[in-house]
């Protein structure tokens, strides 16, 4: 069962991650940590919604990562604030192009969308998002074909050229 959830939602929490701790190797720790203390958070917790319950998890353990880091760095930094936030060139800019390949996503026609996240998102096979979304597997290399063309077009057009 923890191993599906893993499976599931581990790029979600690994973005989340990389997100706060800007650092691959930090964010892949934390990953694993979070999900080593997964199973003893569940018994002790009443979970209604899992993503959001994850997602809040997830986010809490970054910020004691960062506060364990350096004990000045104070949670506001990461909420919207009116204050200029000091950090180097190439994290804003990987964060600028999250939120844009994030944008690109929602723009997707709803075949390509689906497809594009199962395949790429949730590493699906062919034949696993054929099963999964009822669509043949020339639609759905279609679909994920197309929606990456979209995507990089999109992506182009916000001036992404990673």
């Amino acid at each position: 069962m923890i191993g599906e959830l893993f499976n599931k939602y581990m790029h979600l929490v690994y973005g989340l991650c990389l997100k706060y701790l800007k650092n691959r190797d930090d964010a892949q720790d934390a990953v694993m940590s979070i999900y080593e203390q997964l199973s003893e958070k569940l018994l002790s917790t009443k979970v209604q919604h899992f993503k959001s319950w994850l997602y809040m998890v997830s986010k809490n353990h970054c910020l004691m990562e960062l506060r364990k880091k350096n004990p000045e760095v104070h949670t506001e930094i990461f909420m919207e604030s009116a204050e200029p936030v000091h950090l180097n060139d190439e994290k804003i800019e990987l964060e600028k192009d999250l939120n844009a390949l994030e944008a690109c996503i929602e723009e997707l026609k709803a075949e390509q969308k689906e497809c594009v996240k199962l395949f790429f998102l949730d590493r699906k096979s062919y034949q696993e998002v054929n099963e999964q979304t009822g669509l043949e597997i020339k639609k759905v290399k279609s679909y994920i074909q197309n929606g990456k063309r979209n995507l990089k077009m999109c992506l182009e057009s916000k001036n992404v050229n990673r």
